[in-house]
């Protein structure tokens, strides 16, 4: 009786581990996703507060404004 217990616990401790070491990937994995998002939408961001002015004052001058 007292193997077959120590035989479960073992048993999930193997299993405990193989899920640590999944949760510690998708961690990993959400933590790219979330800093390749951020990147994706920042870096345009600052982009267009450089560009905006200047194709606006290239837009005025044809207008003659």
């Amino acid at each position: 009786m007292n193997e077959d217990i120590l035989k479960r616990l073992d048993e999930q401790d193997k299993k405990l581990d193989a899920i640590f070491a999944s949760a510690e990937k998708m961690r990993k994995y959400f933590l790219w996703t979330m800093w390749i998002s951020v990147a994706v939408v920042v870096f345009p961001l600052i982009g267009l507060v450089f560009a905006l002015p200047s194709f606006f004052d290239g837009l005025a001058i044809p207008l003659g404004l």
